[in-house]
C-alpha cells in the first residue's frame, strides 16, 4: 500500500478529511523548505503538496507566482526539490509528499530519470498542472511503474467524456 493510499484509509477510518497544505520549495529561502515541510505536519498536515519552482506558473494567482519567483532567486531547480524531499525522508517515512508543477522541468530531466529520481527521494505524486490527459498516457505509465501516483485536476465545468479520461490515468486522488 502506498503512502497515499495508507493515509486516506486512515482517514476514511477516522471519517476525517485531509489536509493538505501547499507550499513552493525554495520560498522564503531554500534551507528553510525542510524545517517548514516538518513543522506543517506537526501543525496537522495529512499530506504535503510540494511546488517546484518555474518561470512562468501561469495556473497560480499573483501570490504563489511571487512564491516561485522568490525560489527561483535562489536558484531553485527540480533536482534542488528533489534532494529537499530526500532530506526530509531522514525524519519522516510517513507523510506523502506530492510534487506539483509544471511538465517543462519534469520533461527537461526526463521522465525515466525524474520517476527514478523522485522514487528514490520519497516522493508519492506528481500533479503537472499543464500536462492535459490527452498528453499523459507515457507519463502515466513510468511514473505507475515506479510506483508514484499521476495526480491530474478537474474543473467543475469538466465534461463527463473528459472525466472519464482522468480518471482512467489518474492514481492517488483527483484535485
Amino acid at each position: 500500500m502506498s503512502r497515499l493510499e495508507a493515509v486516506f484509509t486512515e482517514l476514511a477510518n477516522q471519517q476525517r478529511k485531509a489536509l493538505v497544505p501547499y507550499i513552493v520549495a525554495g520560498d522564503p529561502a531554500p534551507e528553510h523548505t525542510v524545517q517548514l515541510m516538518h513543522e506543517l505536519v506537526k501543525q496537522g498536515a495529512d499530506i504535503l503538496e510540494l511546488g517546484v519552482p518555474f518561470s512562468d506558473p501561469m495556473a497560480e494567482g499573483p501570490v504563489i507566482q511571487q512564491a516561485h519567483e522568490r525560489a527561483l532567486e535562489f536558484r531553485v531547480s527540480l533536482t534542488m526539490v528533489l534532494e529537499m524531499v530526500s532530506q526530509f525522508r531522514q525524519d519522516d517515512a510517513r507523510t506523502p509528499v506530492v510534487l506539483m508543477g509544471y511538465a517543462n522541468p519534469v520533461e527537461r530531466m526526463g521522465y525515466d530519470v525524474f520517476a527514478q529520481r523522485a522514487k528514490e527521494a520519497g516522493v508519492d505524486g506528481l500533479l503537472t498542472v499543464d500536462m492535459p490527459p490527452e498528453e499523459a498516457e507515457q507519463q502515466s505509465k513510468i511514473l505507475k511503474a515506479h510506483g508514484i501516483d499521476n495526480i491530474f485536476l478537474l474543473a467543475p465545468t469538466t465534461s463527463e467524456d473528459r472525466i472519464k479520461k482522468v480518471v482512467s490515468l489518474a492514481t492517488g486522488y483527483l484535485y
